[in-house]
């Protein structure tokens, strides 16, 4: 099943021109720790699901998992998350939804570069230290209206954004973002994105099902439609419960 970018987020796609802004003195070292590590599935702290490839906004047994693939480097997954920002804050507000943050590199793929893997790795290392939404909202703000610019390969520009995230533990952040302590782990996920089929994100699931437009057209997928979703897996499990109690 192939997923595609919908025609009202279209207007973002470009090649992607790689920025490189390192360490100074760190950056041979930075690059032989990441070496040894990319293959390594490090979770960060709190991780979820199968694999544990999830980051989860409310880490309880609830109803509803709305599971959303995001790309941090993607301008698309950028649009998702402001114009869904009120309804995804009301569902976990019901106690009825756990969100479950799945980091991927489409962008990566497709155009080159590895800004959405740096920033993804950074934002499981603010999860590490409890961070994790406030630095994401961070990158979201940081990221340039070019795509062809890429500054999250940088690891002073990602500390930077650790700094205005607030609350941030250099000393535990600093070195999981040189050594790329969760690369493995950003790598795991997009290797299953990508067996799925889906190309591009966000992605977005209801206890699994997929949400979105695969078929390339435009998304149907409103704030709206996927409360009233919402709604309907949680009445399922309800529904569901009751009948095999």
């Amino acid at each position: 099943m192939k997923q595609t970018k919908s025609k009202r987020w279209r207007s973002y796609a470009g090649t992607v021109i790689v920025l490189g802004v390192v360490f100074g003195g760190s950056a041979v070292l930075g690059a032989h720790v990441r070496s040894e590590k990319q293959h390594e599935v490090k979770a960060p702290v709190g991780a979820s699901g199968e694999e544990q490839l999830a980051v989860p906004v409310r880490p309880t047994k609830l109803p509803v998992t709305l599971t959303v693939y995001e790309d941090l480097r993607s301008p698309e997954s950028k649009a998702f998350a402001a114009e869904y920002a009120d309804t995804l804050a009301k569902l976990v507000a019901t106690g009825q939804v756990e969100i479950d943050y799945r980091l991927v590199t489409p962008t990566d793929t497709a155009d080159g570069g590895s800004g959405s893997l740096a920033a993804a790795n950074a934002a499981a290392c603010a999860q590490d230290v409890g961070r994790f939404q406030e630095y994401v909202a961070q990158v979201w703000d940081a990221q340039p209206a070019d795509v062809q610019d890429d500054p999250f390969t940088g690891d002073t520009f990602l500390k930077d954004l650790a700094k205005k995230a607030g609350g941030v533990d250099e000393t535990h952040f600093v070195p999981c973002v040189q050594g790329g302590d969760h690369d493995g782990w950003v790598r795991r996920s997009q290797e299953e994105f990508a067996a799925a089929g889906f190309t591009s994100a966000p992605v977005v699931q209801v206890n699994g099902e997929t949400v979105t437009d695969p078929t390339g057209g435009a998304s149907e997928l409103t704030p709206a439609r996927l409360t009233q979703l919402v709604d309907k897996a949680v009445a399922e499990v309800v529904d569901s419960t009751t009948a095999t109690g």
